[in-house]
């Protein structure tokens, strides 16, 4: 007997945002794959941060269906969105760190309401992660102390807290200096291989895209109109992806 077809980690299916006058996505379809990187692409305010913000339930869509694991969460009350979400990274653009609470804090915060962990066992795990990181030696130290680059490595930390099943990067590398971008992107790759997670990174870094991607989706004007790999960009003879393409590069 052949075993039932494995529900994608992410489906989003005719998905619609406006605000106001302003289409943002225009009933996109689009599924990730159980372990898959995917880079969203598109210029700026084509919807790339919205359809994240969407898949984590921290906006409603107009119209159309978001799936997290085969479960609906455009649908689902409150209190069973906030235990989808736990399985759900979000590494946001300007990392949203706590100002008020320490480096280590920052990771243990997370932990605090939504783990079964005794104190050290949570002050073991936030310096496991930091260490992950390399921000290990950074602990006691406050978010205004910290570069940009420093910032995102501590957000991501605690994105990795409980031990999502799907990571959400938006802009990982916006800001940052070539070297310190590198490092980033070196990251997700590492967490692709360690743990085989789900993936999505919006970015503008088309080397980070080359380096971890396993497929790409462009958006322009609020569809969808390229979903495939690396080469299929470069290969393709669309005027506005081969501009894109020579801009970002």
């Amino acid at each position: 007997m052949s075993e039932a077809p494995q529900q994608p980690p992410i489906a989003v299916a005719k998905l619609r945002k406006s605000f106001g006058r302003q289409v943002v996505l225009a009933g996109i379809d689009l599924q990730v794959n159980h372990g898959e990187t995917l880079a969203v692409l598109g210029q700026s305010g084509t919807g790339k941060s919205v359809l994240l913000k969407l898949i984590m339930g921290l906006q409603e869509p107009d119209s159309g269906s978001i799936e997290i694991n085969g479960e609906k969460i455009d649908t689902s009350n409150r209190t069973r969105l906030n235990q989808i979400r736990t399985k759900v990274g979000f590494l946001f653009q300007q990392a949203a760190l706590y100002d008020s609470l320490t480096v280590e804090q920052n990771i243990e915060f997370p932990l605090e309401h939504h783990a079964h962990l005794s104190e050290s066992d949570r002050k073991q795990r936030a310096r496991e992660l930091l260490a992950k990181v390399g921000m290990e030696r950074d602990a006691a130290k406050m978010p205004a102390d910290l570069s940009g680059g420093m910032q995102k490595r501590v957000g991501l930390a605690r994105a990795l807290a409980l031990d999502p099943e799907i990571l959400l990067f938006d802009e990982p590398t916006a800001g940052l200096d070539p070297i310190t971008a590198d490092e980033i992107d070196r990251l997700i790759v590492e967490l692709k291989k360690e743990r085989h997670m789900t993936s999505i990174v919006v970015t503008h870094d088309i080397h980070g895209v080359r380096t971890f991607a396993d497929r790409i989706v462009m958006l322009r004007e609020g569809s969808i109109v390229l979903d495939g790999s690396f080469a299929n960009l470069e290969k393709s003879k669309d005027p506005f992806l081969a501009r894109f393409l020579k801009s970002a590069a």
